[in-house]
């Protein structure tokens, strides 16, 4: 299964990196499809203390059903688009991802 044409997301090695566009104070948590480039994640908390980057990193793993220490923040600290790394399976990380889009199986 193939990602949108610019890939918010990219299989490597050991699990898959996330481009993720983050609204913080967005009234709930919530992970969708954004544009082509990235997801699109509403998060209830503040950025304030790195706490909407925890409330992300716990959204992010929920989402993809992996342990909250197999998300890592690798860039976007105080930007809005931040790219993680998912930690597991590439493949079975890249379906959930193309899910969000409505394009998995």
């Amino acid at each position: 299964m193939s990602p949108p044409s610019t890939d918010p997301w990219r299989i490597v090695g050991d699990g898959l990196v996330v481009a993720v566009r983050v609204t913080p104070r967005g009234g709930r948590d919530l992970l969708s499809a954004g544009t082509p480039d990235h997801l699109a994640a509403r998060l209830a908390a503040a950025p304030v203390d790195g706490a909407a980057n925890a409330a992300l990193l716990a959204l992010v793993a929920r989402q993809f059903g992996v342990a909250k220490r197999a998300v890592t923040l690798v860039a976007g600290q105080t930007s809005r688009v931040k790219r993680l790394h998912v930690a597991g399976d590439p493949h079975a990380l890249a379906e959930i991802a193309a899910g969000l889009y409505g394009t998995g199986a």
